[in-house]
């Protein structure tokens, strides 16, 4: 179904872009409530040929304050939502380490991105959108060489105040929302 040299992808980032951030982690699925629009926006990006996989670094559990078998419920209940909107994700990489651990997974790293193409078994990601509300989301994007967005949702407004960290700010497509972005990459395609 999906030709690999000219793969369409695209990588969400999920606190802040799929669903409401917290200060203090979104712990269990009472405090998981997708922001407007976004499940569609996953949903309309499938149908039109998008594969949608999403990066979370969820270091709440590291520090004891998610459990694995809630990030799994909250996880399955995402997958649920866009089932039910007519979409499928791909896939969804977890860093589950503290911002001290030394993983190669935690973004600002490429790690989860790059497992993304191997599991998806793409050559590259050059083709492909890193979507993030905030610097580490488009700093691991730079990395693995995918195109970035910033949505101006959960931390994208103090964001944008911090684009000069990256290594090609002006390379930084900027969208309202995950909805704003969807709508807007399907009206030029």
């Amino acid at each position: 179904m999906f030709d690999k040299t000219i793969d369409k992808l695209v990588i969400l980032d999920r606190d802040g872009v799929i669903n409401r951030d917290s200060k203090s982690f979104v712990k269990n699925l009472d405090e998981w409530i997708p922001l407007p629009g976004a499940i569609e926006a996953i949903a309309k990006l499938y149908r039109a040929g998008y594969r949608v996989a999403v990066a979370t670094n969820q270091s709440g559990i590291a520090r004891g304050l998610i459990t694995p078998d809630a990030l799994e419920r909250m996880h399955a209940h995402l997958t649920a939502l866009v089932a039910e909107a007519g979409g499928e994700l791909a896939r969804i990489e977890v860093c589950p380490h503290g911002p001290d651990d030394g993983c190669a997974c935690r973004k600002p790293l490429p790690g989860m991105l790059l497992s993304i193409r191997d599991a998806l078994g793409l050559t590259d990601l050059t083709t492909a959108w890193m979507v993030g509300d905030s610097l580490r989301d488009l700093q691991a994007g730079e990395a693995a060489g995918t195109r970035v967005a910033l949505v101006l949702t959960g931390n994208g407004e103090e964001t944008l105040g911090k684009l000069g960290a990256l290594e090609h700010p002006e390379r930084v497509a900027r969208f309202a929302s995950l909805a704003d972005f969807a709508d807007r990459l399907l009206a030029e395609h």
